[in-house]
């Protein structure tokens, strides 16, 4: 959670902004996660807090905490969630599935993943 995540929320809405206008005008932004969050840093907090005044509705107030483990997992191929499934990050990344599944989240229309065979072994 620093500056630059709000400037790239600004980007991705413009983004959205333009999907509608061109391409389905369905598409909205329904969940935002705060990432990399250092509650030791006043920064984070701000950040937070002004997310959380624009976009109450959309914002999970699961923060998900900078952590060593969420770093490292990538650089050894796995998820936090394989790499280490007890710690801060990982338990995190949980609860906010958990809650995305709770608020019933409908999957975005017209866009659908397209597999291929190296995806779908």
């Amino acid at each position: 959670c620093e500056y630059y995540s709000l400037e790239g929320l600004s980007l991705l809405l413009e983004t959205l902004s333009e999907v509608q206008k061109r391409l389905n005008p369905k598409i909205s932004l329904t969940t935002i996660v705060l990432t990399m969050f250092d509650s030791r840093t006043r920064l984070a907090s701000d950040v937070a807090d002004n997310v959380k005044k624009h976009f109450p509705r959309e914002l999970i107030d699961i923060p998900i905490p900078r952590a060593v483990r969420v770093s490292e997992a990538p650089s050894y191929g796995q998820t936090v969630m394989t790499y280490d499934a007890a710690s801060p990050g990982a338990i995190a990344y949980l609860s906010v599935a958990r809650e995305i599944a709770n608020r019933g989240g409908a999957p975005i229309n017209n866009l659908t993943p397209k597999l291929t065979n190296e995806s779908a072994s």
